[in-house]
C-alpha cells in the first residue's frame, strides 16, 4: 500500500543516519551538554539570526508543547489558538491535563486572527476568569495554510499589545519554508516570536525537535521544566546530531521542496479532474474533495488520511506528502485518480 497518511511515518535522511552512525562510538556528556548539541545550537541561532536565544531539544511535538506551555504559564492562565490547533485537537487533552485551559475560535483557514486576540483581552478580564496568556500558532496550519510575515507581524503586535506571548508550533516549518512565494523565514519568526520550535520529527529527522526561546522571561527554569516533563533526554546528543544534519549546509531549507511539488501534482490532477479542495493549502498537506467512489477505489492501493464528509456524494480526504515521497508513487496516485469516475 502506498501511503498518503503521514508526513512522518518513514525513517530520517540518509545525512542524518550517516550522522549518527559516524558517531556512534563517541562518548559524551549526559543530557544535551554534549558538543553535538552545542554545535546545532550554534547552527541553529545562527540561522535564526538569534545570537541570544537559548535552544533546546525535546523528543517530540506534543511533548514540546506541553514544556513550552507549562513553562509559560501561571497556573491560572491559558492558551488562545483556533478549534484546530494540535493542543486542542491532536494531544489527547495534554494542556488541559497540567490545568490550563485551551481557549480555541473558529475559522476557515485555519489561523488566528487579531482581532480574536483583542476579543479575548477584552473579555477575559475578571479575577473569577482563567487569564488568556499565551497565543499558539502553527507554521503550517492544521489546515495545510501559511502565515505570512504580515499576518504574523499582525499577530505580534496584538500579543505586545495585550501582554501575551506568541509561541509558533513548527512541527511543519520546513515545508512552509519550502512553499513558493514563501515571505516568512527563521530570522522573521525569531524576531516576532517569544519562543517557537523547529520541527524535525516531520522534516527529516528520526526523532526530535528544536525550541529557540527569545523572550528572556521564558529562559528562567526552562532546563528545570524540561526535566520534571521528562523532556530531557540522558543520549541528549542522538537530539543535537540530528540537528546538525539538518542545519549544516542549510539542508532544513531545501528539505521539503519535494513534498511541496509533489503535493501540487495532486492539485493538478484535481483541477483536471474538475475536483475542487476543501481548503486552498500551499503546502505538504491537501483536502481535496472527491465522490465517495472514487475515494472507496483508492483505497484499495492506497492509504489515504482520515476522510471528512461534504455532502452525501462526496467526502474531504486528507492527503500528506514528505521529504521522502516518491515522484513514482505521486505520479500512481495522480493517474489513477484521473482514471477513476
Amino acid at each position: 500500500m502506498i501511503s498518503f497518511v503521514f508526513d512522518y511515518s518513514g525513517g530520517c535522511h540518509p545525512r542524518i543516519l550517516e550522522l549518527l552512525q559516524e558517531t556512534n562510538h563517541v562518548e559524551t556528556a549526559i543530557f544535551d551538554e554534549d558538543q553535538y548539541c552545542q554545535r546545532a545550537r550554534e547552527l541553529i541561532k545562527e540561522a535564526c539570526q538569534a545570537a541570544e536565544a537559548d535552544v533546546h531539544f525535546i523528543a517530540s511535538g506534543t511533548l514540546t508543547n506541553l514544556t513550552v506551555i507549562s513553562a509559560a504559564l501561571r497556573p491560572y492562565q491559558a492558551v488562545l489558538s483556533t478549534e484546530q490547533a494540535h493542543i486542542a485537537t491532536n494531544e489527547t487533552g495534554a494542556i488541559e491535563a497540567v490545568g490550563h485551559r485551551v481557549i480555541t475560535y473558529p475559522t476557515a483557514d485555519g489561523k488566528m486572527k487579531p482581532e480574536m486576540i483583542y476579543a479575548a483581552a477584552g473579555k477575559y478580564t475578571s479575577v473569577m476568569h482563567t487569564q488568556p496568556k499565551l497565543v499558539f500558532v502553527s507554521q503550517s496550519t492544521e489546515l495545510g495554510t501559511v502565515y505570512t510575515k504580515a499576518e504574523l507581524t499582525a499577530l505580534a503586535e496584538a500579543c505586545k499589545e495585550c501582554g501575551y506571548y506568541l509561541y509558533l508550533d513548527g512541527a511543519r516549518l520546513g515545508y512552509a519554508l519550502a512553499v513558493e512565494g514563501n515571505d516568512l523565514w527563521l530570522p522573521d519568526i525569531a524576531q516576532l516570536c517569544d519562543i517557537f520550535y523547529i520541527g524535525g520529527n516531520k522534516v527529516g529527522a528520526l526523532i526530535g525537535e528544536a525550541v529557540v526561546i527569545v523572550n528572556p522571561e521564558l529562559k528562567v527554569g526552562f532546563r528545570h521544566v524540561m526535566k520534571q516533563k521528562g523532556a530531557l533526554l540522558a543520549k541528549g546528543r542522538l537530539l543535537g546530531i540530528q540537528f546538525i544534519g539538518l542545519f549544516e549546509n542549510d539542508l532544513y531549507l531545501s528539505i521539503g521542496k519535494n513534498a511541496i511539488v509533489q503535493a501540487a501534482l495532486i492539485k493538478e490532477a484535481c483541477r483536471q479532474k474538475g475536483y475542487r479542495l476543501l481548503v486552498d493549502s500551499p503546502s505538504n498537506m491537501l483536502f481535496p474533495v472527491w465522490p465517495y467512489v472514487v475515494i472507496a477505489q483508492l483505497q484499495e492501493k492506497y492509504n489515504l488520511g482520515a476522510v471528512t464528509r461534504v455532502d452525501d456524494d462526496y467526502g474531504s480526504v486528507r492527503l500528506l506528502t514528505s521529504w521522502a515521497t516518491k515522484l513514482e508513487d505521486t505520479q500512481a496516485l495522480c493517474s489513477d485518480l484521473l482514471r477513476l469516475t
